[in-house]
């Protein structure tokens, strides 16, 4: 394996336009194509940047824009000895958070790439993900199901848990930063009170993996996706149980991000990149596609005006999700023909080239259910 690498300054600026040229703007940024499969990604709360951690645990930071031939990589480290399984930057934007297959944390400057804090042992198993809390808090989680809140300023953990049987795949925070919600890949829900630092309560298995978690309805549900195809709604206050179940036509559920308080992108085995809105329950169609390739991560820009996905295919793409914030999805649905093509909801998804929006409201994707038709 090579020997770390660590800052490479950027590429001179203007260098692949032809002179006289005007830059062509893009509705979207160019693909980013990395040398190996980016498994994480992150994009910055403020500026429009964004982070990668690939299978190699070599990790980079892209500046990108919708100019044409304006997309930068920035500096990238390879201080990670095996696979980078996640990225995320801090709540200021000024570190960045990365975990690795390697058991070690590292915490990054975001300005140029240098190394400031180093967990070397951080769990005795593999770190899967990373979710900063605050400023100074942040949480790791690792396939063993074990959980770790830290505080930099202590440099050390302040809380260590072991609840759930698998892996920890995804993880959320309240508002408050009070309560921590990890999914696992035992099926259940894990739930954790950051402020007294304790464990408070695990839900029941649901079936399948638990791939992720996000909270929606201005924080009062939580969405959970699954292996399965099936995202399981829990009530704020009540763990337990699930209170509603919605099985998507998928082969699973990899990832989620919310792009509102009602509507999630998912990203599936299958290269989809679904729109889904919760309560009512409805796909709403495709935002785009890697064709054939796992999606491993979605990120959603300040804004919610763009979201970026990785997968399989060594790329990162970006996809214009504006138009979902202004949808309304109605409890009434028309009859609709089941097991057809996903509607496309933006101009780079497959098939499309025409606005699908104007009759969205009215023409909403059937409900599925588990065992139709597939895409």
């Amino acid at each position: 394996r090579p020997r770390p690498r660590s800052h490479r300054p950027a590429l001179p600026q203007g260098c692949s336009e032809p002179a006289g040229r005007e830059p062509r703007l893009r509705d979207t940024p160019e693909d980013i194509c990395f040398e190996a499969t980016a498994n994480a990604i992150a994009l910055h709360p403020a500026r429009p940047l964004l982070a990668a951690g690939d299978v190699d645990g070599d990790v980079y930071l892209y500046s990108y824009s919708c100019t044409e031939g304006e997309n930068r990589q920035l500096w990238s480290s390879g201080h990670h000895l095996k696979s980078c399984r996640d990225v995320a930057f801090s709540q200021d934007g000024q570190k960045l958070f990365t975990v690795s297959k390697d058991k070690s944390v590292h915490v990054l400057t975001v300005e140029e790439g240098r190394l400031e804090t180093r967990f070397p042992k951080a769990h005795s198993s593999a770190l899967n993900c990373v979710l900063p809390i605050d400023n100074h808090i942040f949480a790791t989680g690792d396939d063993g199901g074990a959980l770790k809140v830290w505080d930099l300023r202590k440099g050390d953990a302040i809380l260590e848990a072991r609840q759930q049987e698998e892996y920890i795949s995804a993880m959320a925070v309240d508002g408050n930063g009070k309560i921590l919600l990890t999914a696992s890949g035992d099926g259940t829900l894990g739930v954790f009170n950051v402020k007294r630092r304790r464990f408070e309560l695990l839900s029941e298995p649901q079936n399948g993996d638990l791939t992720s978690v996000v909270l929606l309805k201005r924080g009062k549900k939580v969405a959970c996706g699954s292996s399965e195809g099936t995202i399981y709604l829990f009530n704020w206050d009540g763990f337990g149980a699930a209170s509603d179940r919605f099985a998507l036509r998928a082969e699973s559920v990899d990832c989620m991000v919310p792009i509102t308080d009602s509507i999630v992108c998912v990203g599936s085995l299958d290269g989809v990149i679904r729109a889904v809105n919760v309560l009512p329950n409805r796909v709403l169609g495709c935002v785009g596609q890697h064709l054939g390739e796992p999606v491993e991560q979605l990120a959603v820009a300040p804004g919610g005006q763009l979201l970026a996905s990785c997968a399989h295919d060594q790329k990162v793409k970006f996809w214009d999700v504006s138009a979902l914030r202004g949808l309304v999805v109605d409890d009434y649905r028309k009859k609709k023909k089941k097991g057809g093509p996903l509607r496309a909801l933006s101009s780079k998804a497959a098939g499309s080239g025409e606005d699908f929006f104007a009759d969205l409201r009215d023409e909403a994707e059937p409900e599925a259910a588990a065992g139709s038709d597939s895409d």
